[in-house]
């Protein structure tokens, strides 16, 4: 019980953004309210604070894709 307690206390919390992209794009950044974002396959992210904001209904495959082919990853 202690120990899936402690499991519990460390998972990540993830934001989920329930809002269609054109909203997004005109509110800006949830966190700070920046219009500095860049809004990727699946993720929001602000330039400005650092935030990221996951894209509901959208495909990690798409994200990993996007990534590797602008070079904010090195295919391994």
């Amino acid at each position: 019980m202690t120990r899936r307690r402690s499991l519990e206390r460390h998972q990540a919390r993830a934001k989920i953004v329930r809002l269609p992209r054109r909203t997004v794009e005109r509110v800006g950044c949830i966190k700070c309210g920046s219009f500095f974002i860049e809004i990727e396959p699946a993720f929001v992210h602000c330039r400005y604070c650092g935030s990221l904001s996951r894209i509901r209904g959208t495909s990690l495959l798409a994200q990993e894709e996007y990534e590797l082919r602008s070079g904010l990853r090195l295919a391994s």
